[in-house]
C-alpha cells in the first residue's frame, strides 16, 4: 500500500504559515538595535513621533526603523507620546520597544551627587541627569516660599541638599525633585541626631554649616570629628575659628594653598578672622560623613592644627599657641621648600 505524497495545497500553506511567523518575529521579536550595553532613550516634552524615531536611531542603533514604524502606528502612539527616560538593552524587541514607549514606562534615574560647593554647580550636575536645565532648576530652588517654611535663609539653605542617591523619575519637576531633597532631609534629621545637635549646642543649619567647613579643612574622614571638637572649643570660649576655608569662600578662590595675612583681612561675613563664631552658612554641600562626624566630635583640649608638614592631609593639633607654633614653623618651612607661595 502506497502511502500518499502531500499535494500542491499543503506546502503552499506550509510556506505562508514559515512567511507569516517569520514575518512576526521579525517584526515582534528580532531586535532592531546593535547594543553592546545599555543605552538610555530620552523623550521630551512636545516632541513628535518622528522626533523619538530619531532619538531611537541615534541612541539605539537601530538598523531598521519599518517595523518600529509600523508597530508604532498601530498602537497610535503619535497621540500618547510620553515623555520620560526608557532603558534599551542588549537584544531589546520590537514588541518591548512599543510596548514602554506607549504605556511610558520609564527607567527610573538614580540621581547622584557629592562634593558639591555651590547649589549652582549642584543644579548644573543635576541637569546632567534628568529633563530639567540648570538654571530652572536654580530658580526653584532659589524661591523664598519654601526655605521659609523650614526656616532657612539665602545663605543656609543648601543644607537641605544631602549628598546621597535618589531615584526619581528623568522628567521630575523640579518642585516635586525640592520636596524630595526636603523629605530626605527631615528624614535624615532623626530624633538620635537632633539630640546630639541639640547637645553640642547647635541647629540643624549650624551643624551643616560647621560640617562644611570640617570637610574643607580635612579629608581625612577618620580626623574630621577631632577637626570638629577643636572648632567647638573656640566656640565656647568666644575664640574665633580663624578657618582657613572661610577665607577662601570669602576671596572667592579655593585653589589658594596658603593663606597669606592680606587674605585674612578681607571684609566678609564668612572670615572667620574676624568674625566670632560661625560664618552666615555652609561654604559647601557637606556630606553626610562630614555632618555625622560634627555631630559625634572628639572631646579634648585642643584649640589649634596645622596642616602636617608631609603634605599628608592630616593636622598636628596643639593646646597652646607656643606648640602650635612650633607646627606652623614647620608647615611654612616644608610650603617654601615646595616652592608653595600662594
Amino acid at each position: 500500500m502506497k502511502l500518499k505524497t502531500k499535494g500542491p495545497l499543503f506546502w503552499i500553506i506550509l510556506s505562508i504559515g514559515l512567511f507569516i511567523v517569520g514575518s512576526l518575529y521579525v517584526m515582534l521579536l528580532k531586535s532592531p538595535c546593535d547594543l553592546k550595553k545599555t543605552a538610555y532613550l530620552n523623550v521630551y516634552p512636545g516632541d513628535t513621533q518622528e522626533k523619538v524615531m530619531e532619538q531611537l536611531q541615534k541612541v539605539g542603533k537601530v538598523h531598521s526603523t519599518k517595523q518600529l514604524e509600523f508597530l508604532l502606528n498601530l498602537v497610535d502612539y503619535k497621540d500618547h507620546i510620553n515623555p520620560g527616560q526608557y532603558a534599551l538593552k542588549p537584544g531589546v524587541t520590537p514588541f518591548h520597544i512599543v510596548r514602554v514607549l506607549r504605556s511610558g514606562l520609564q527607567t527610573p534615574v538614580h540621581l547622584t551627587f557629592n562634593n558639591m560647593r555651590t547649589v549652582e554647580e549642584l543644579a548644573g550636575r543635576l541637569s546632567t541627569q534628568l529633563c530639567s536645565d540648570s538654571l530652572t532648576l536654580l530658580n526653584c530652588f532659589r524661591e523664598t516660599a519654601w526655605r521659609d517654611s523650614l526656616q532657612l535663609t539665602a545663605n543656609d539653605y543648601m543644607c537641605v541638599f544631602i549628598p546621597d542617591t535618589y531615584e526619581v523619575w528623568w522628567n521630575i519637576s523640579p518642585e516635586k525633585l525640592r520636596g524630595k531633597f526636603v523629605k530626605a532631609w527631615n528624614y535624615f534629621w532623626d530624633e538620635t541626631r537632633l539630640k546630639e545637635a541639640s547637645k553640642i549646642g547647635l541647629t540643624k543649619a549650624q551643624v551643616s554649616t560647621l560640617a562644611s567647613i570640617v570637610e574643607e579643612e580635612t579629608k581625612q574622614t577618620d580626623e574630621m570629628p577631632k577637626v570638629a571638637g577643636l572648632y567647638l572649643n573656640r566656640m565656647r570660649i568666644d575664640m574665633p575659628l580663624q578657618a582657613d576655608p572661610t577665607v577662601k569662600f570669602a576671596v572667592g578662590d579655593f585653589t589658594i594653598k596658603r593663606i597669606l595675612r592680606e587674605h585674612t583681612l578681607i571684609n566678609s561675613p564668612y572670615n572667620t578672622y574676624k568674625i566670632i563664631g560661625l560664618p552666615p552658612g555652609p561654604i559647601r554641600i557637606p556630606s553626610i560623613r562630614a555632618l555625622d562626624a560634627t555631630l559625634q566630635s572628639n572631646r579634648h583640649s585642643y584649640l589649634y592644627m596645622c596642616a602636617k608638614e608631609d603634605f599628608s592631609g592630616y593636622h598636628a593639633f596643639a593646646t597652646t599657641y607656643e606648640q602650635h607654633q612650633t607646627n606652623a614653623v614647620k608647615y611654612r618651612q616644608a610650603l617654601n621648600k615646595n616652592g608653595i607661595m600662594r
